[in-house]
């Protein structure tokens, strides 16, 4: 008897490593494949190293000079962008906001990533703040890091415009790259977009809490006058967004909902059930009298969600939110419109700045003209309505 259930035992371990290998046999594990599986592809570096050997790495003799625009990446493909890290020498403020990133593909002449460097990276309110999601990072100290993967068929090109007043001290990086010998036939190209409203136009001030009845009786079916996040046209999917607040107002920001517009649709074809939601999380994020952590203003920061920067329901209160669709991004075949309304129905007035990161076919239809610079910089707005929150 001892001798069967051994036998069962060892029949039930075989079983299960076959079915542990199943994926790999029916091609399923992902572009990654297994950490042991051997890698068909060159490993290749854009890097500020110190081209002759001493230890100026971050180019301290020839600092980027206000206005100036320098190539720091320009490589010839077929590959894969896989990693990028960053570190910026600057003692102006708000250097995050004047600093503008672009990135090229395969000759394009109109960028498919055009931001602040700072809100690539997350960091929407122009400051450095420590936090970890699967695609962006940010270390000890002032250490900038992204990880979505960026493919090209001919090239990739890279630069930096300073857009400050001041030269940029040094500029340092690493960005680690795959030299394949082609890539797939379903490739698609990835894309990073800026846009905000300071503020946004809320449809009344004549309110006291976000549950008055003249804001929760106020109908929006359609997304009129939603904040857009991003517009494409093409063939791709939407894989999230990173998202600075400055309230201009008081009580929760956070009653607006998620409504997404795929391939010309005039009703929205998914709406969610309001912003705390959208960003996976609930009940105010901590000011709304349901504090289980302790205190009112928790900070948490997930793989594909989080809120690293908690500031409470005050006028002036700062926040950071994202969202990334990694389990299943959001499709489309011919064009999609993601937004966000602002309040509910779009009854506040805040700030609100924001990335959106998608993937899509080539070309892509050209991005609204970037802010200038001196709009770009956070700052309260003069608006009525509430002050104070909840607390």
């Amino acid at each position: 008897m001892k001798k069967r259930n051994r036998t069962k035992s060892i029949l039930w371990l075989f079983l299960g490593i076959v079915m542990s290998y199943a994926p790999l046999a029916h091609g399923q594990v992902g572009s990654k494949g297994q950490i042991w599986e051997s890698r068909d592809y060159e490993s290749k570096r854009i890097s500020s190293y110190d081209r002759s050997g001493a230890n100026d790495d971050g180019n301290w003799k020839e600092k980027i000079q206000p206005g100036e625009t320098r190539i720091i990446g320009d490589v010839q493909g077929p590959g894969i962008i896989k990693h990028i890290w960053m570190t910026i020498a600057s003692n102006e403020p708000y250097h995050l906001k004047k600093i503008v990133l672009r990135m090229y593909w395969d000759g394009e002449q109109n960028p498919s990533v055009e931001t602040p460097i700072g809100d690539f990276f997350g960091l929407g309110l122009g400051k450095y703040k420590l936090y970890e999601s699967k695609f962006t990072s940010v270390g000890s100290q002032r250490a900038l890091n992204a990880y979505f993967p960026m493919p090209f068929r001919k090239s990739a090109k890279i630069t930096i415009t300073n857009e400050g007043e001041i030269a940029i001290g040094a500029f340092y990086y690493n960005i680690d790259w795959e030299k394949h010998n082609a890539l797939t036939d379903n490739t698609l190209y990835f894309h990073a977009q800026y846009r905000q409203e300071t503020p946004t136009d809320g449809w009344t001030t004549d309110w006291e809490r976000n549950g008055d009845s003249i804001v929760n009786r106020h109908e929006n079916l359609k997304g009129e006058g939603n904040y857009v996040i991003m517009e494409a046209k093409g063939k791709g999917h939407f894989l999230g967004v990173t998202h600075s607040i400055i309230q201009n107002q008081g009580d929760w920001w956070g009653e607006g909902d998620e409504m997404i517009f795929i391939d010309g649709a005039d009703n929205p074809d998914i709406t969610g059930t309001g912003a705390e939601d959208y960003y996976l999380g609930a009940w105010c994020y901590g000011g709304c009298g349901i504090n289980p952590f302790g205190h009112t203003k928790p900070e948490f920061d997930y793989d594909d969600y989080g809120n690293p920067s908690n500031g409470g329901d005050d006028r002036g209160a700062q926040w950071t939110v994202y969202r990334f669709h990694e389990e299943s991004p959001i499709t489309f075949s011919k064009s999609l419109k993601m937004t966000i309304e602002h309040g509910h129905a779009n009854h506040r007035s805040d700030n609100y700045y924001t990335v959106g990161y998608w993937y899509q076919t080539e070309p892509h239809m050209p991005f609204p003209k970037l802010p200038g610079v001196e709009e770009r910089i956070p700052s309260l707005k003069n608006t009525d309505g509430p002050t104070m929150g909840r607390n």
